[in-house]
């Protein structure tokens, strides 16, 4: 009997572990989803962007799912799969391409570091879960100092930016959360495939519609920032993303996403020459606490 529980315990730790690592990996991957973006509509219109990058992974997924073969969802889950199709397919893209018109991609990043708490909440009215209140004290803090760091200086639009990452920030929170609880029955990857396919030839016919009427003005830098949208942050992203959140839990593993404001600031400075402040690396520091303790009170 005593081997039996040790063994369960060893696998729930293993399991844990392998949703930290996995949701990790896509917090890594969504850090350039931003800066990214911001390349993008440099030169594409913004709806242009959202369709597109949508259209593109539609296309892939569709492939994917044509080889694998997989179960298709039963009628309750493409409820669920129009949420999330909602919610990251078409509302969190949209809206961070419109407010990176009117704001730098520092500012709107340090936005995501409040994704955690709405993800949390979601997770808590959408997928039952009953984290303890430390983890909310900690949850809550985390965001709180993001959102302080969001709240210093200031930008020519920032209220127009600002209020649509906050919206943004529902839309997503909202589809993570939906998208996690559905990864435990049909599996991270076939959950973001299935929500791509069924937006898949709108997408299309929207790209098809918004095409840059002169392609030969499009630079470099805006094609490779709506390839990555496209194939990191609307696809293979979501794979790590949506595993992690089914095996180490939707509200414990969404707090790796404080950690996805910073990571992306570096980005871009790097790529962007956006300047990176010593406030910066002191909030970072302090998120870095608070997801630890989130993890340990989870």
């Amino acid at each position: 009997m005593e081997d039996l529980v040790a063994q369960v315990i060893a696998q729930s730790v293993s399991r844990t572990r392998a949703g930290w690592f996995s949701g990790l990996m896509g917090v890594v991957i969504f850090s350039g989803s931003l800066p990214a973006t911001r390349l993008a509509v440099m030169d594409f219109d913004p709806v242009f962007v959202t369709v597109a990058r949508a259209a593109i992974a539609g296309i892939i997924a569709v492939l994917i799912l044509m080889g694998s073969r997989p179960v298709r969802p039963i009628r309750s889950q493409w409820v669920s799969l129009m949420v999330v199709a909602g919610g990251v397919v078409v509302g969190f893209p949209l809206l961070t391409a419109l407010a990176l018109e009117h704001i730098s991609s520092a500012r709107s990043i340090v936005f995501i570091g409040l994704l955690p708490l709405a993800t949390a909440i979601f997770g808590f009215l959408r997928g039952g879960e009953r984290p303890r209140a430390v983890f909310w004290l900690f949850s809550i803090l985390g965001s709180g100092l993001v959102a302080g760091f969001a709240a210093t200086g200031s930008e020519a639009g920032a209220v127009s930016g600002d209020l649509y990452m906050l919206g943004a920030i529902i839309v997503c929170g909202l589809g993570y959360a939906e998208g996690g609880k559905l990864s435990r029955q049909l599996g991270g990857w076939q959950v973001i495939c299935w929500a791509l396919v069924i937006s898949v030839v709108p997408m299309a016919i929207l790209c098809a519609v918004t095409l840059p009427e002169q392609m030969g003005v499009i630079g470099m830098p805006a094609w490779l920032g709506l390839g990555y949208v496209s194939l990191f942050s609307m696809l293979i992203g979501f794979f790590f993303w949506y595993r992690g959140l089914a095996l180490g839990g939707i509200a414990t593993v969404g707090q790796l996403q404080l950690l996805q404001p910073f990571m992306g600031l570096i980005l871009a400075a790097l790529i962007l020459a956006e300047p990176v402040s010593p406030a910066m690396i002191g909030v970072t520091v302090a998120v870095v606490l608070c997801v630890a303790g989130a993890r340990r009170f989870a």
